[in-house]
């Protein structure tokens, strides 16, 4: 998660762009813990811009926002008026500034991949309270419902090998490691240690590229209808078109007065990819489109 620390990550863009959480998601983890409202202490890891510590500082009676990022820490702090809501630079691996049993509930939203568990698991366990919960929870690659094609366009710029058409390199090479396979297995292989964890629970809903119709609601909790302007926002908060971009300085974006970037090639070429996109000519990026991802929540209680 090195590239969201350096001076070239825009704090404030990734806020923008990236998808929130629906209130079914809130309902199923504050189900889960079935917490007393506005009563207990909540930790949130790698809480990037606030939105998870806001959204569930109602049912706790105090909130720890914690990122390894300062730019986020900023952002955060900045977007966020609830008193009882702080914020600090620090990771999952140490805690140190916490007491033994002070937390009531951890939670991590598209985060939990980037931890080193081997240091991680001690301090979860150290300070969440006995019965207290843990909820993990994130998202891989979205699909574009119906649109296979530029679902294939989409997988090959970001995880392809090498160049992706002559003299333009791919993303794969800049997505940090093992964090991103793990998000794009769902945290499927990280294991709440059983002698302190109890009641496990993963729901997980996968997606294919060709998936052709708007998924049921209830299963696929993550889907918003957006347009293609909006998916081009969102590609730009990629950690890998970040690395992307830190790796090749001197190719600028067309709105930065350059030739284009990888961003700007990627959606010319979704946007090739579907007859009535292209037909829209410059206006291609009011086009909207359903779109859904691949989802993972991983709760369980503490003993």
């Amino acid at each position: 998660m090195s590239l969201f620390a350096k001076a070239t990550f825009s704090a404030a863009g990734y806020a923008a762009a990236r998808p929130t959480y629906p209130a079914s998601l809130f309902r199923t983890v504050l189900g889960y813990h079935n917490a007393n409202i506005s009563s207990g202490s909540l930790l949130d890891i790698g809480c990037g811009h606030g939105l998870i510590a806001r959204e569930m500082s109602p049912h706790f009676g105090s909130v720890i926002g914690l990122d390894t990022s300062p730019g986020m820490v900023r952002q955060a702090a900045s977007m966020t008026k609830d008193e009882k809501v702080t914020f600090y630079q620090g990771g999952a691996e140490d805690l140190s500034f916490l007491p033994d049993k002070s937390i009531d509930m951890v939670v991590a939203g598209q985060s939990a991949h980037w931890f080193d568990y081997n240091k991680a698991w001690p301090e979860l366990s150290r300070v969440v309270k006995p019965g207290g919960s843990l909820a993990f929870w994130g998202y891989k690659d979205n699909v574009l419902i119906g649109h296979e094609r530029a679902n294939q366009v989409f997988d090959k710029y970001c995880y392809a090998d090498g160049d992706v058409e002559p003299g333009v390199e791919g993303m794969n090479a800049y997505w940090e490691q093992p964090g991103r396979n793990k998000v794009r297995n769902l945290l499927r292989e990280v294991e709440p240690p059983a002698q302190d964890w109890t009641a496990i629970r993963r729901d997980l809903y996968d997606i294919k590229a060709d998936c052709p119709e708007t998924p049921d609601p209830g299963t696929a909790w993550m889907q918003r209808r957006i347009n293609l302007g909006q998916l081009e926002a969102y590609v730009r908060t990629f950690s890998a078109f970040q690395g992307w971009r830190d790796a090749h300085p001197e190719v600028k974006s067309r709105a930065e007065g350059g030739q284009g970037d990888l961003a700007d090639i990627l959606m010319d070429r979704i946007v090739e990819s579907e007859p009535q996109w292209k037909g829209l000519g410059d206006g291609w990026r009011d086009a909207e489109v359903d779109t859904v991802w691949g989802t993972y929540i991983l709760m369980a209680k503490k003993r």
